[in-house]
């Protein structure tokens, strides 16, 4: 139960795991996830609840579907200006009293002793102390009232608080000023009540000073509270905190975790429920397992677990939920090793550095935030978007020029997010670049194969693994001449495996890159030896005739594949592609497994070889990952620069890998890197479509095509020209004209429903900012997200 029963061995040919590129690497295990940010327990309870295709779940909350409606700014301003007025016109008749019988209610309710014959209230009687409560409640009353009509928390905040710190904290130093006057000159019946509830010395030789003192103490007090309570109006706690940060470097560089797309107080689960509480591992609880589930608790609370760790103890007991056989397995594992049971075959519990930010509880990696705009649905404006399997499973394909971020922004983010999903045994991810792509150290890897590089650890295997000398033989004639006009792939194929089939006959194995070439140019030598070496074995020998017949022929696609072995034929490749077994050649049959893989390709010095090399990966991926006996593992692909690697077949091959739990990453510079032909079927065998910054409009058209068009709401507004009729209207629409410089006019409005397109190719090629882009999803069940404008986040 150790590695969970699913992956033994190191031979990469049978479709083993390799062991690791490097030395084993045991990193710190850090005591939260992900990298910096609350501890593991408080990570589980956040709230990640279901949303739509692409939206950062965790600590995500829902927006309405549609815009609430908003009264224009002008509009607030001046409603709260008048509403204020009018409160203040209010307020100064009562004090005044212009209101008759505004303090009838107070009258009513209270012994007539209290009031002398003006209304005033009598000395050392209730009426001191009843009359400024009443006032003050009064005054609160109308505040309330008129604000509520005003909108003034509604101004506030989008007149002031909308503006900075600096803008609301300046906002309110004239209204606490303003309020303090009133108060000090008895206008606001705040001094009143309070030194009505003072124990003044009111006896005829009573000591002054003593109540002078006492006076001056509750000024003081009402003040500071005033202060105070401006200054939280104003934001000045806030204010401070902010001031201390930048004070601060050590505060600045704070491991605070930020919440992005979601709200500043997630959900969470209630941690005191051990039945809901996912950190208190509810579900092994409930099998009876109460001394794992303790441990597993113990090592989360202790910091020896972290989200890798929690992720891939999930996996292992979800395969023990589906074989209970395995449950005595998982219980020792948790017993003898805690947090490090099931571990990886590389040994390795987390990357050793992460350049993006993840969420390997729902398997998720933050790529950037949907811009505020009208482009972009109201539900989605300002959320944060993050891709997963869920999305990756219908492919992607990223158009964008060279510098855009598509290596910074999207592969390595993706690449990394799948790396740890292999640690906790849920995918297996084959990246693939030229060398020197910036997709990852070494270390973060199981296999590293550097084509042409003599130091490289391991080689490529040419077969992928197979066994079949058609299947063989299919792969290599999609590499070899798949982009070649006027080259038949199935003639191609056929002719391979004329060879092939007789080789591995002959030597129980598929011929070297030499040998092969070799072969296609019908060397006598070679031919004459696998023909002795095929002695009795009449079908294999009729083989080699049909092709020695074909061979020279019109539409003999030898020479075409001769041709491009011989790419492959370099001194540079000496060593590489060996069938003798005396390598370490990976195939991509070991995508079974949760294995890490990046493949650096010459692309430098052999451009032609490198992208034959992709096309031949992109294939036996195809092949492979279809061919899985288990798919519980998602398998996936990404090519930093997929130029001139599709062919027919691997678009058609891209569109079957939903269902097989698998999915492919393209970049490319523009589509005229694909052949005409496919660059429609392209866009339509993916369920994903990103547009990067500065694409160009020819590329902006087939993207908006592909997005089709949408009914839109538009308003035509008419101005017309008012003529009076009468003097004194004309004299008065002459006087605005003179003073506005515009004749008076009405408007006419008119809402129609159109057809437009999501993006236009001007939209995507001049409108969308450096670091942004537009993508759509798609979901393996369907679910769509349309185009939406991202600022992408890049690693940090």
């Amino acid at each position: 139960m150790d590695t969970d029963g699913a992956y033994e061995g190191q031979a990469t040919r049978a479709g083993q795991v390799p062991r690791p590129a490097g030395p084993p690497t045991h990193p710190p295990k850090p005591s939260h996830a992900p990298g910096q940010g609350p501890t593991l327990a408080d990570w589980l309870r956040i709230a990640r609840p279901v949303a739509e295709p692409g939206v950062w779940r965790y600590g995500h909350t829902p927006r309405p579907t549609v815009e609430a409606a908003q009264t224009p700014d002008r509009a607030l301003a001046s409603g709260a200006v008048i509403s204020f007025l009018a409160c203040v016109l209010v307020w100064s008749l009562m004090r005044n009293t212009y209101i008759p019988f505004w303090d009838a209610p107070l009258k009513l309710f209270t012994p007539h002793s209290w009031w002398s014959a003006n209304g005033e209230p009598v000395l050392e009687t209730g009426g001191v102390q009843a009359k400024p409560i009443y006032e003050l409640l009064f005054v609160l009353v109308l505040l309330y009232g008129f604000g509520r009509l005003g909108s003034w928390k509604a101004a506030w905040s989008r007149l002031v608080v909308a503006r900075g710190p600096w803008a609301q904290a300046l906002a309110v130093v004239p209204l606490a000023y303003v309020t303090l006057l009133l108060v000090h000159n008895y206008q606001l019946p705040l001094r009143q009540l309070v030194e009505g509830f003072l124990d003044f010395d009111r006896s005829p030789g009573g000591d002054r000073e003593a109540n002078r003192n006492l006076m001056s103490t509750a000024r003081t007090v009402i003040d500071v509270v005033l202060i105070a309570a401006f200054a939280g109006l104003g934001g000045g706690a806030r204010l401070l905190r902010r001031l201390a940060r930048l004070s601060s470097p050590a505060t600045s560089r704070s491991t605070a975790p930020t919440i992005v797309g979601g709200s500043d107080r997630p959900q969470r689960f209630p941690a005191e429920n051990p039945l809901e509480d996912p950190a208190m591992w509810p579900q092994v609880r409930a099998a009876g397992l109460v001394e794992a589930a303790d441990r597993l608790e113990s090592e989360a609370g202790g910091g020896r677990m972290n989200d890798v760790d929690y992720a891939r103890i999930r996996r292992a007991w979800d395969s023990v939920r589906v074989d209970p056989s395995r449950m005595r397995a998982f219980a020792d594992a948790v017993r003898d090793k805690g947090a490090g049971a099931c571990v990886h075959p590389s040994g390795a519990r987390d990357l050793p550095v992460r350049a993006a930010r993840h969420d390997l509880l729902v398997r998720q990696v933050l790529l950037g935030t949907v811009e505020e705009g009208a482009r972009n649905p109201y539900s989605r404006r300002g959320t944060a978007l993050a891709l997963d399997p869920d999305v990756l499973g219908t492919s992607l394909l990223a158009v964008g020029p060279s510098g855009a971020g598509k290596t910074r922004r999207l592969v390595r983010p993706v690449v990394e997010s799948l790396s740890l999903q292999a640690l906790a045994g849920q995918a297996a991810v084959v990246a693939v670049g030229a060398a020197g792509a910036q997709l990852g150290p070494d270390a973060a890897f199981d296999v590293v194969v550097r084509v042409g590089d003599p130091a490289s650890v391991y080689d490529l295997d040419l077969y992928g693994g197979a066994t079949d000398p058609d299947e063989a033989a299919t792969l290599l004639a999609e590499a070899f001449v798949g982009d070649v006009p006027g080259v038949d792939v199935r003639r191609a194929a056929t002719a391979l495996a004329q060879l092939l089939g007789p080789f591995r006959a002959a030597y129980d194995r598929f011929p070297t890159v030499p040998e092969l070439r070799e072969l296609l140019d019908q060397v006598p030598t070679a031919f004459d030896a696998l023909r002795r070496d095929l002695a009795g074995q009449h079908a294999m020998l009729r083989e080699l005739d049909a092709r020695a017949r074909q061979h020279g022929s019109h539409l003999d696609p030898g020479q075409a594949l001769a041709d491009r072995v011989a790419l492959l034929d370099r001194p540079a490749f000496a060593g590489f592609f060996d069938t003798t077994g005396q390598g370490r050649p990976f195939s991509l049959r070991a995508l079974e497994h949760p294995i890490r893989v990046r493949v650096d390709l010459p692309e430098r010095g052999h451009a032609d070889a490198s992208r034959m090399l992709a096309r031949l990966l992109l294939a036996q991926f195809n092949a492979a990952a279809a061919a899985r006996t288990d798919r519980s593992l998602f398998a996936f692909l990404a090519f930093d620069d997929a130029s001139h690697t599709l062919t027919a077949e691997t678009v058609r091959g891209i569109q079957q890998l939903r269902s097989a739990h698998a999915g492919v990453l393209l970049t490319l510079r523009t589509l005229d890197d694909v052949p005409e032909a496919l660059r429609t079927p392209l866009l339509g065998a993916v369920g994903c479509r990103m547009a990067f910054s500065g694409v160009t409009t020819w590329d902006g058209k087939r993207f908006a095509e592909a997005w089709g068009t949408e009914w839109v709401e538009t308003r035509d507004v008419t101005h017309r020209t008012v003529f009076a009729d009468q003097p004194l209207t004309r004299l008065m629409h002459s006087f605005r004209k003179l003073v506005t410089g515009k004749a008076v006019t009405t408007d006419a409005v008119t809402v129609r429903q159109v057809e437009r397109e999501r993006w236009s190719a001007s939209d995507l090629a001049h409108a969308v900012p450096p670091g942004h882009a537009v993508l759509s999803l798609t979901s393996v069940r369907g679910d769509r997200a349309t185009p939406l404008l991202v600022r992408l986040s890049g690693t940090s």
